[in-house]
């Protein structure tokens, strides 16, 4: 079984990677296998990779079920 959870790009670094927020915890991940993602954008992550670019509304419902079962905390409110 795979688990891929939805971050946010909170900034863009060098060649493909980039730093994410999820639930508070930042990490670096690699966006090579997705084009055109910005600052602001949410992606779904496994293993260290953005698989694809999300939809805000869909990632944030995502996380909001995450967290009523126990998982990552729902982002803040914009």
């Amino acid at each position: 079984m795979c688990l891929a959870i939805p971050v946010q790009v909170v900034e863009l670094g060098p060649g493909e990677m980039a730093i994410v927020d999820a639930g508070g915890v930042r990490k670096e991940i690699s966006l090579a296998l997705v084009e055109d993602v910005a600052v602001g954008d949410y992606v779904i992550l496994h293993v260290g990779y953005a698989l694809q670019k999300l939809d805000e509304d869909e990632a944030r419902r995502t996380l909001e079920l995450f967290a009523q079962f126990g998982g990552l905390g729902a982002p803040a409110a914009p």
